[in-house]
């Protein structure tokens, strides 16, 4: 695991540790950010509507709760970038309660790091929070996620 000074602490509260020793925060925007807690480098949000602006570098996906991406090769295009910034950066995901959304974007994240999307959601579902990835359809998106992944050589 990281142990570099720019990294997220493992054990804190809301961060998932993928396989490949990568840090990712989770958290739902309702409640606000700890003032302790480190501020990420980079945050991807997932929201119906556009967030507020953030003091550190951020990106917006257009995702309705209890649904998925507007825009899927979008959301895929983010996805990776924040995939491939944790490597090196603090990351986080979040939406508005940290569950669905986050959820699913994490397990999407599992599989860009080699979990098999079939065990990606169960994965997420142990290491960062039992609810996540709420619907059918947003764990159907975590395993079509892998196959799209495979057919463009990144699976």
């Amino acid at each position: 695991m990281h142990k570099d000074a720019w990294a997220w602490s493992e054990d804190a509260p809301g961060v998932l540790a993928l396989p490949s020793g990568r840090l990712v925060r989770g958290r739902g925007l309702r409640r606000p950010l700890d003032p302790s807690a480190p501020a990420p480098a980079y945050g991807l949000y997932l929201l119906g509507r556009r967030p507020p602006a953030a003091p550190w570098e951020s990106r917006w996906v257009r995702w309705p709760d209890f649904r998925l991406p507007a825009d899927r090769e979008d959301a895929r295009t983010a996805l990776t970038e924040a995939w491939r910034r944790a490597a090196d950066e603090r990351v986080e995901i979040a939406c508005f309660g940290g569950r669905g959304r986050t959820g699913t974007a994490l397990a999407c994240l599992a599989v860009l790091d080699g979990v098999p999307p079939s065990r990606a959601v169960a994965f997420v579902r142990r290491h960062y929070d039992p609810h996540a990835a709420e619907t059918p359809w947003q764990r159907r998106y975590v395993r079509r996620f892998g196959v799209a992944g495979e057919a463009q050589g990144r699976g």
